[in-house]
């Protein structure tokens, strides 16, 4: 439970405005702030014992900042946060945003499946260095997670949140897809920045988009596999899991997208479609893990009861990186 201090806190906050500065970059009055860009959703290592390897996380940090990205996102499905106790996920996103460039974004997952308990791992990632806040869909009683208890549970969020809120639909794992009325609702919410989208649905991800588009709303594409056709219906970056293996390559695409260059759009997204969805749908993190190891970051074990790729589905693995001319 929050206890009275810590609402009484945040209540404080609420009343002298959600609009701040994040990390020098001005939202500027009435204007909610930018989250353009490419993000990858980093992964947490663990030891061979099942730690959480924080040093490793430090290390991969350090090698993915030297890339073009806008910032990072900590304690996303990718970074198994279902697994971690509540300590550990404060204690990742403090670890990241000391082991990261300070001109990058932190964003980080602070779902939970309560109201409540959102509010507070949400305050809680805030004070330990996170500057925005990227919520799941709760889905555990999916059946009742009408919009209209969406609405009040996003809202509920963002109004005792000191920092923006970024709404995050990922059917894949929830079986619960964000309805579109209810971000059409939410992207009023003057703390409410934008929403991540990994349903792969272009069309619903164009409808958002333009449904939205009264309102300073930012749509970020969920995966690399429908990232240019995100772009070109108006999304504004991509949080991408491939990002962690080709974050060159995704920037790259990103790149080409917002300068109009498609032809080489097109072939790039291409080549990126069958390993982006290797390590997505296909083998999910332990086989993004994998990959890790083999473009020189630590991938390592996934915390149970996730387990290790057979030896033929890291074969199949292999030669979706290198069909495409990666490995």
């Amino acid at each position: 439970m929050m206890g009275p201090r810590v609402w009484s806190s945040v209540r404080q906050g609420l009343s002298r405005g959600l609009a701040r500065n994040i990390r020098g970059l001005a939202s500027g009055e009435g204007r909610k702030v930018d989250i353009a860009g490419i993000y990858p959703p980093v992964t947490t290592p663990f030891t061979a014992t099942a730690e959480v390897d924080y040093g490793k996380l430090e290390e991969n940090l350090h090698k993915l900042g030297t890339l073009p990205f806008r910032g990072f996102l900590v304690q996303g499905s990718t970074g198994e946060f279902p697994f971690l106790t509540s300590s550990e996920r404060l204690e990742v996103v403090s670890r990241a945003r000391q082991a990261m460039p300070k001109d990058k974004l932190l964003l980080a997952g602070s779902g939970c499946e309560s109201t409540q308990a959102t509010v507070e791992m949400t305050v809680s990632m805030a004070q330990v260095g996170a500057d925005a806040a990227l919520v799941v869909t709760p889905c555990y009683y999916r059946g009742r997670m009408s919009s209209a208890a969406l609405i009040h549970h996003y809202t509920k969020v963002a109004d005792l949140s000191p920092i923006p809120v970024v709404l995050y639909s990922v059917p894949a794992n929830t079986g619960l897809d964000l309805p579109v009325d209810a971000v059409v609702t939410l992207s009023q919410h003057p703390n409410i920045v934008g929403m991540k989208d990994s349903g792969g649905d272009v069309t619903r991800i164009g409808l958002i988009v333009h449904k939205t588009k009264r309102q300073d709303f930012q749509v970020l594409a969920g995966s690399a596999g429908f990232l240019l056709a995100s772009y070109a219906l108006g999304a504004v970056g991509g949080v991408c899991a491939l990002a962690n293996v080709l974050g060159a390559q995704v920037c790259q695409l990103e790149r080409l997208c917002l300068t109009g260059q498609w032809e080489d759009a097109q072939k790039l997204q291409h080549r990126l479609i069958e390993p982006n969805a290797a390590v997505t749908r296909r083998f999910g993190i332990p086989g993004l893990k994998k990959t890790m190891d083999w473009f020189g970051y630590y991938g390592g074990p996934c915390r149970s009861p996730l387990q290790e790729l057979r030896p033929t589905e890291e074969e199949a693995l292999r030669v979706d990186f290198t069909s495409n001319g990666w490995l």
